[in-house]
């Protein structure tokens, strides 16, 4: 190995982001930082499938019908969401990426990975807390919430108090700032 060669290694290995190279979703290679953000050695994750640091199959699959189409049409994509540490803690985590197959985002890629707990933590939510919240962004008033889901427009206003509290918001306005970027 030249020193040229050596050198790249040592910078990706020590880079102070987690990256790591994919294939068809599967991590080849990995560097110290992704290791430590997902809660393992390097070797733990060479040929590990994506999949495995996702909360739910349905947001791996929801990733790749949303971050394919931008691929494809871009060779770039990024978005901030919630992962899985191998330990199954969640943490909210910068994703960005480029496919270096745009004809196929997936087959080869390099992807970078930020822990944003200290900036962002994880708040769990109640299946209609969840409901609430999705429709909020959307706009809808508490009425027009209460109608969608069958609930008093007081019920709704619980829940929407409830959420206030566990996102550390003052006014509705706050809240809704706060979603953004949640995975709905």
């Amino acid at each position: 190995m030249n020193d040229a060669s050596q050198e790249m290694d040592l910078a990706f290995m020590h880079a102070p982001t987690g990256l790591a190279l994919t294939e068809n979703r599967i991590v080849r290679r990995c560097n110290l930082r992704f290791a430590e953000v997902f809660g393992a050695d390097v070797v733990s994750f060479h040929n590990m499938p994506l999949e495995r640091l996702y909360p739910s199959l349905n947001d791996y699959e929801k990733v790749a019908r949303v971050g394919g189409d931008i691929l494809r049409e871009t060779g770039r994509y990024e978005d901030e969401r919630v992962m899985r540490r191998l330990d199954g803690t969640l943490f909210w985590c910068r994703v960005r990426g480029t496919s270096l197959t745009p004809q196929d985002p997936f087959k080869q890629g390099v992807w970078s990975f930020a822990d944003l707990s200290s900036e962002r933590p994880v708040v769990e939510l109640t299946a209609r807390e969840r409901e609430v919240a999705i429709l909020t962004c959307q706009g809808k008033t508490s009425k027009e919430i209460g109608l969608v889901l069958g609930l008093s427009y007081r019920t709704v206003e619980a829940h929407r108090a409830r959420l206030l509290q566990k996102f550390g918001a003052r006014k509705l306005p706050e809240l809704v700032a706060k979603f953004s970027g949640m995975p709905l």
